[in-house]
This record gives structure tokens, sequence and C-alpha cells, in this order.
């Protein structure tokens, strides 16, 4: 986000330090390590995949199920996730979402079938939907609003997009250095650690809200789309118009339209549909949800073409992923002064072209591609635009919310980037089978990956043109020096 000079103190006031009190270095630490941990898991698996499979006896569409598992718990749950903070206590609930995420992460690390794996990592997910939104109320909590809270934010956001990138090298580094079962065991010290020093410094508060929670909401909307995830992975194998596929997907759109009679029935819901209406919010959030569609599945693809395609080691892989991860942190780190001249709208749309290209350019992938042209460079431009372009799109969204609203739909911001992932990752996995059609050999799965690739730069070229037609006009303030 651009730095914005605080007017939240009266003129009259003294200026606010900037430093952060030692005593409070210790909750910052704790929220920030928390958020390390759930953003991490979303991408460490990765490059360890091949190793799962060989290990458990995975299938191509439950090693899909390893990422989207725990993408569409987090996603689903993280609005309940929130509420829960706000009702009964930050504090426990971050205690809570960290100790199941810690036990699901053992429980992962010790998987001797497959299905104890997807098991634990749904349970992950639910941690992790918890876990997240509390990360941030302690921090605001502990720390006074001013120029020290924006220090300890900005902390917590650099130690976010940190965790993201750097999951392929630390999932390659522990698979290749021990096994693929310490991508999820290196959770437990860190989590008991955080656990026992949270319990002793961080302070209980809630927003003093009794309202009843939203569970049925909650279930509705995460059941709702798992099931269409399934499904669209069920025509891998059945097709289109099999029951396998129909069922579910059926079944999973009912859930999703009983959800969104829930919501507009029940007093308290999890999402108000009135924040719909908000042109900057439904734009957005659609906005965001085909951009992760397309780009959360390139870390998959990507780690498995260097691996099963070119050879790589896990480590080797993970390395080689370093200058992508890298793109997509100085993006973001741009994207607020060039919002600033650009406007919004403009960097969102060049973001998502230039990522589009990136896309077209690894379509070209072949059996044996180069570093520099098959991994590296088609990388930066795929991730260095998404990182320009995320900051804009989260920032139209809460531009057009209400006050009261603007922790709800930056949530909303968030599950739509997830939930986008993973119904992508659903897609696009079988579009590559769709080509490869069952064969082994190197080139066909080679075409397979191209073609998911190909595929992936459509969606994202119909999402700059739903981008140029429906986003509103917005320009950020030019940041203070």
């Amino acid at each position: 986000m651009a730095d914005m000079p605080d007017v939240s103190a009266p003129a009259s006031a003294p200026p606010a330090s900037s430093r952060i009190r030692p005593s409070t270095w210790a909750v910052v630490l704790a929220a920030c390590t928390g958020q390390f941990l759930v953003v991490l898991d979303v991408s460490v698996v990765n490059v360890a995949l091949p190793s799962m499979r060989a290990d458990l006896g995975l299938s191509a569409v439950g090693l899909q199920w390893v990422v989207n598992a725990y993408s569409i718990a987090f996603a689903g749950f993280m609005l309940l996730g929130g509420r829960a903070a706000d009702i009964y206590g930050r504090k426990l609930m971050f205690l809570v979402g960290l100790g199941l995420f810690t036990a699901a992460s053992l429980a992962g690390g010790l998987a001797q079938e497959g299905w104890h794996l997807l098991a634990a990592r749904a349970a992950q997910g639910l941690g992790a939907a918890v876990l997240a939104p509390a990360t941030l109320t302690i921090l605001t909590a502990a720390v006074p609003e001013g120029p020290a809270r924006t220090k300890a934010i900005g902390t917590w956001m650099a130690v976010g997009a940190g965790g993201g990138a750097a999951g392929g090298l630390i999932g390659g580094v522990l698979t290749d250095a021990l096994s693929w079962r310490w991508v999820l065991l290196i959770n437990v010290p860190i989590g008991a650690l955080v656990l026992i020093g949270a319990a002793l410094r961080v302070a209980e508060g809630r927003a003093g809200d009794r309202r009843r929670i939203d569970l049925l909401g909650a279930v509705l909307v995460t059941a709702g789309l798992a099931a269409v995830a399934y499904g669209v992975v069920q025509t891998e194998a059945e097709g289109w118009t099999a029951a396998a596929t129909l069922v579910p997907l059926l079944s999973g759109l009912a859930l999703l339209a009983a959800f969104v009679v829930v919501e507009a029935r029940t007093a308290v819901p999890l999402v108000p549909l009135r924040v719909f209406s908000v042109r900057a919010v439904s734009s957005a959030n659609v906005s965001m949800l085909l951009m992760g569609s397309a780009t959360f599945s390139m870390w998959y693809f990507m780690t498995v073409y260097a691996q099963n395609v070119l050879g790589y080691t896990p480590l080797q892989a993970g390395l080689a992923l370093i200058p992508t991860s890298a793109a997509v942190v100085i993006g973001s780190k741009l994207a607020p002064r060039l919002m600033a001249r650009t406007g919004a709208k403009s960097l969102a749309v060049a973001g998502v072209l230039i990522t589009a290209a990136g896309f077209g350019w690894q379509s070209t992938m072949g059996v044996d591609g180069s570093y520099l042209t098959a991994i590296c460079l088609p990388g930066v431009l795929m991730m260095g635009g998404a990182g320009l372009a995320s900051t804009p799109l989260a920032t139209l969204a809460t531009s057009g919310a209400e006050p009261g609203d603007a922790g709800l739909v930056s949530g909303l911001v968030n599950t739509s980037r997830t939930m986008g992932g993973a119904l992508g990752l659903a897609v696009l996995s079988t579009v590559a089978a769709a080509r490869t059609a069952g064969s082994g050999d190197t080139a066909e799965i080679t075409a397979g990956y191209a073609m998911a690739f190909r595929t992936a730069s459509g969606v994202l070229l119909a999402g700059a043109i739903v981008m140029l037609l429906w986003l509103p006009n917005h320009r950020a303030p030019r940041p203070t020096a």
C-alpha cells in the first residue's frame, strides 16, 4: 500500500513515535510468524509433490488436492475466522488456529496413506483460516496508531510476501536434505514455540460484539466451492457428461445458491450481500478471482515441469524459482508509487497484460528448454506483473467499501484470490491432462503443461478486458517522502 500521511491525531498532539517498544516486539514477532506459516504452506509443498506421489502412491488428481485441500479450507473459512476473533477474542482464536495448524502439520508429516495427507492438509487450511485474521488484529491492538503501527504492519506484510516467495526454496531444501515430510513437520517446533510465546505475552481482546456466528454460511460456501472443484477435477477421468462429474458440480452450485439465500435472510450474515452492490468491490473481486485462477497454478506447473521434464532435483527447482519469487515482491513494492502516477485501474490492467505475456512465453516451453528462456524470464514476467496488479485491485476494493466493511472487503479479496487459485488449478490441470491423454512420453507431458499456460494466458486477457470495462477509475494519492 502507498505510504499515507498520518491524519488520525489532532494537530496539537505531539508527534507519534515510529519506534516499537521492545516489550511489544514479542507480540509483533508472534503475529508475523503466524502469518509467515500460513502463507508459506500455500506454496511450500509444490516442489515436494513428486516425492509425495512416489511415497504415498497418489494419483494425479490426488496430487492436485494436496494443494487444493489447503487452499479451499483456508479461503472458505477465512471470513468465519475473522468474525470469530471479534466475538470470542483475538488471542483465543490465535491460539486455537495455531494449535490446529500445528497438530495438522504433525499429522500430515506422519501420513502413511494418501487420504491421511489430504485430510491433514484440509485441517491445516482450517487452522490457517482461524489464525490468519487474528494475526493482524493482534498486531494492531498491540501497537498504538501512528508511525509505529504503520511500521509494524509493513513488517507483517513483508513477512507474508516472503512466506509465499520462500516456499519453493524452503520446500526444495527440506525435501532434498531430509524428506518431503519435513515441509510439514518443520511447522511443529516453530508452532509450539509461538504458542508458548503468545500464551505468555499476547493480551486478550475482542470487539465487544456478542453476535452469533454464521457457521451455516461458512459451511455452505466452503462445501459448495469444494464440490465444484472436485467436479472439475473429475472431468479428467470421466468427461463432462458423466454422473461422477455432474453430481458434484450440480451439488456444489446448489450449495452456493443456498449460501446466497442464507446470507440474504440471516440477521448477521458472514458476507452481507449489499457489499457487492458497490462497483469497486464486485469488479475488483471478480478481477482478483480471474487473476488468481491463472497465477496460483503457475507455481504448480513450473515445479512439476522443472522436475518431471527438465530433471531438476527439488532443491534445484526451488533455487530456479528464486528470481520469480523476487519478481512478485519487487512488483508489489513498486506498485504503490506507480499507482500515484498511473491510477489504480491502469496499473492493474498493465500488470495483468504483463502477466499474460509471461504465460504466453511460458507456453512455448519444450523438452530441452534452457533455464533462462523456459523458467527464469517468463517466470519473472508472470509474477512481476501479478505483483503490480494485486495492490491496485486490493486498493480499489477497499476504497469502494464503507468504513465498517473495510475488514470484510479485505477478507473477500484474499478469499477471491485463494479460491480462484484452487479452482483455476483444478481446471488447468484438467486441460493439461486432456492434452496429454494419459501418455507418459515427456514431449506429450510438456505439451500438456504448455496448453495449461496457453489457456491461463487467455483467461488473463479476458480478465484485462473485464477490468477495462468494469473497474472504476481511481487515482491513489501521491506518497509522501
